[in-house]
């Protein structure tokens, strides 16, 4: 029923005051109500009926009530015409053209009770098309169950069942179930507790455990009966179960992708087995590590969103494992450090990725980079793949600076190191590292003589530095 069908009944006598583009405007009850601020006893789609008494007597005061009734659903105002109405200014009549509000005149010899009559008996009829709406939505429990319906599909049964276009988002705007659209933005209330109705349907928050966890937007569908309130009500009930279905299936995935990492990373998984697995997360094709610094789980998991990926927690930094898709995304975390392998084929072995993420992240901290690739270095690109042959190199030029670090405690390999990579300007390192220049100098002497190298000729130079690149793909000069 709408408000033009309102108007239509002979036996009322209603007249249109103002707001005539508001005439299709749905009707679900007629009730009155002498309070200044009736709205929070209102669900929608109400006609207010009012002899006046708590209508302002101000200009400015009459357009807040017509915007207040407006803007919590009010289908139409209907006015006695006598009694006790207070003189209505321009004002108000202009408020109630500007929305399309409509307001209506009842004859003195008209009771209100007639106009709430006209209207119950109108709605009969729809009442109980709503109730059988509501039952098969009550339905949609077993569907989800028995029928193992994807989000899509039920959503769009729902909205044949409700007469409503059903989206769904986060309280920021983005897609809270996946498949389902999401509304314009503007439509979103600043607050749980708003008025549920807007032009042409309902906002209702989704529940979810310590707050919702966004909103349900219906929208009458063209040609179709709408169903009411509390059929939106249960879709929003549905929608948090299949929500809460969602994240139990996501977390679960994540804890299998952070065992089935850290398996790989053990190397306990041959390679068909990890390739199963890999496919269960949706990784196929190339893949690459990386290795995060600086952020949290949480920071990872909303920049990586739906992309495809394993994630293992150790210590303070995040390995994921996935696409090379990912590490843009992951670059742009604020603060991060971040190193990534090569690319290789899932199912590898990740001994030598783990090595080439972990020497990349380490230039990343050093650099102050967010992301760095493995190879990017020109050095580091022609040092051996092989373990044993990286750790005699090491161990022939820096084993026993190694050695004295660990047991004096002293930093020669980082000194010379950072001396190296400011393109052996004393000063410059002396500056990073907080020390005085002829601090730095004392160093690089001692670490000439124990590693028998003079730092002055360019070939034990270029030793020195390929076994610092070496060193730090072996994870030595964290």
């Amino acid at each position: 029923m709408t408000v033009e069908d309102l108007l239509s009944f002979p036996a009322l006598q209603l007249t249109l005051r103002a707001g005539k583009s508001g005439l299709s405007r749905s009707v679900s009850w007629a009730h009155t109500s002498e309070l200044a601020d009736p709205t929070p006893w209102l669900l929608g789609a109400e006609v207010i009926m009012t002899t006046g008494l708590a209508i302002p007597r101000t200009a400015t005061g009459q357009r807040r009530y017509l915007e207040r009734l407006d803007d919590a659903g009010v289908s139409a105002l209907a006015l006695s015409a006598q009694l006790h109405m207070p003189p209505l200014h321009d004002a108000f009549f202009k408020a109630a053209e500007e929305r399309g509000f409509p307001v209506l005149e009842v004859p003195l010899a008209v009771p209100f009770i007639a106009v709430s009559q006209e209207v119950a008996a109108a709605v009969q009829e729809d009442a109980r098309h709503r109730l059988g709406a509501q039952l098969q939505v009550f339905g949609s429990l077993r569907w989800m169950v028995a029928e193992d319906l994807d989000t899509p599909t039920l959503l769009r049964r729902l909205e044949r069942l409700s007469g409503y276009n059903v989206f769904l988002c986060t309280p920021q705007g983005r897609p809270l179930l996946p498949g389902v659209p999401t509304p314009d933005p503007g439509v979103l209330p600043a607050s749980v507790d708003a008025p549920p109705t807007v032009p042409g349907g309902f906002v209702l928050p989704v529940p979810a455990p310590g707050g919702p966890a966004g909103f349900l937007v219906a929208y009458e569908r063209q040609g179709a009966q709408p169903a009411g309130l509390a059929v939106v009500q249960h879709i929003a009930t549905v929608a948090a179960l299949r929500l809460a279905m969602v994240r139990n299936e996501r977390e679960t995935l994540r804890r299998e992708g952070a065992e089935t990492l850290a398996e790989l990373l053990r190397e306990v998984l041959d390679p068909d087995a990890a390739r199963r697995r890999l496919a269960r997360h949706a990784i196929e094709g190339e893949t690459v590590l990386l290795v995060v610094r600086n952020t949290t789980d949480e920071a990872l998991l909303h920049c990586l969103e739906d992309r495809p990926h394993l994630l293992l927690t150790r210590g303070d930094d995040r390995y994921v494992l996935g696409a090379p898709e990912l590490a843009p995304a992951i670059g742009e975390l604020p603060g991060v450090a971040a190193g990534m392998s090569r690319p290789f084929p899932p199912g590898a072995a990740l001994k030598v990725a783990e090595r080439e993420a972990l020497w990349a992240l380490s230039k990343a901290v050093e650099s102050g980079r967010p992301l760095v690739r493995y190879g990017d270095d020109a050095t580091g690109r022609w040092l051996p793949e092989d373990p044993a042959v990286l750790s005699a190199l090491v161990e022939h030029v820096l084993g026993e600076v190694l050695r004295y670090d660990l047991a004096h405690g002293s930093q020669l390999l980082v000194s010379v190191r950072t001396w190296l990579e400011r393109d052996r300007r004393t000063e410059t390192a002396a500056a990073a590292l907080h020390i005085h220049p002829n601090t730095l100098a004392y160093r690089l002497r001692r670490f000439g003589a124990l590693s028998r190298r003079d730092l002055s000729s360019t070939g034990a130079l270029a030793e020195v530095w390929l076994a610092i690149q070496a060193a730090g793909t072996l994870g030595l000069t964290d």
